[in-house]
């Protein structure tokens, strides 16, 4: 059976993308921050082929002990789905935002995915194929965001957004470095999605979003990497 970890799946779309991998027949690691509400979602999905993982991102020690708790279970790991994220709260008007917002955004959304595809890549180098998706966001498109006509062209920010571009940079040069190995590794944007995130204001569905995260959990041989993807694109690339 393929194994997955998933960063933040207690809820919303990491929850949603942990049901749709169960249904696909993987057995799914729920990373959450809170322990109790981790517990919470196994509860919630209600099927044997699931396990909580406390895992904090932003903090070393919980991952090193959350890669020796998997460790003790599985030999290899086949999917890792960096999900954990925070908004840091808006506006992050950049000639005024405190700068601390922005090292508590880069912290998460950038160091944080850093450091758990770190703790486990030994766990993925033992998989046939192992896929990391790095959830990003389509506000972190440069070309996007100098272009008027974008729908989303006000909705700048200084932490936020440039956390997601950091992190695609990131996805681009890990791609990079495994090229010559089975790993699939790519950026993928969920789009507007309707979660606790963004108080339910976006348009779309967590189910939605989460199959376009499974869709790249699941690529094949021949599949995409170092790639960046968006669901506001209909799952087709964006432009950096």
């Amino acid at each position: 059976m393929k194994t997955a970890l998933i960063t933040g799946a207690n809820k919303g779309i990491g929850l949603a993308t942990a049901q749709q991998l169960l249904d696909a027949g993987y057995f799914v690691y729920i990373g959450s921050r809170d322990i109790a509400k981790g517990e919470e979602a196994v509860a919630m999905l209600g099927h044997a082929n699931t396990a909580v993982v406390q895992l904090d991102v932003t903090d070393t020690h919980s991952i090193l002990a959350a890669r020796e708790l998997i460790g003790r279970s599985t030999t290899q790991l086949d999917v890792l789905i960096n999900n954990a994220g925070i908004s840091g709260g808006f506006p992050q008007a950049p000639a005024t935002v405190p700068v601390q917002m922005i090292r508590d955004v880069f912290e998460t959304n950038f160091f944080g995915v850093i450091q758990v595809t770190q703790a486990f890549m030994d766990l993925l180098q033992k998989s046939p194929q192992p896929r990391i998706v790095n959830v990003t966001s389509g506000l972190a498109s440069l070309t996007l965001h100098s272009d008027p006509s974008w729908v989303y062209y006000s909705f700048k920010g200084a932490a936020y957004g440039p956390s997601k571009t950091a992190l695609n940079a990131y996805t681009l040069s890990l791609a990079y470095e495994l090229r010559e190995t089975n790993f699939k590794v790519n950026a993928v944007d969920p789009g507007y999605t309707a979660t606790d995130f963004n108080h339910h204001s976006g348009p779309g569905t967590v189910e939605n979003a989460a199959a376009l995260l499974v869709r790249f959990a699941t690529l094949g041989a021949d599949g995409p990497t170092g790639k960046y993807f968006s669901n506001d694109r209909n799952g087709e690339t964006s432009p950096w």
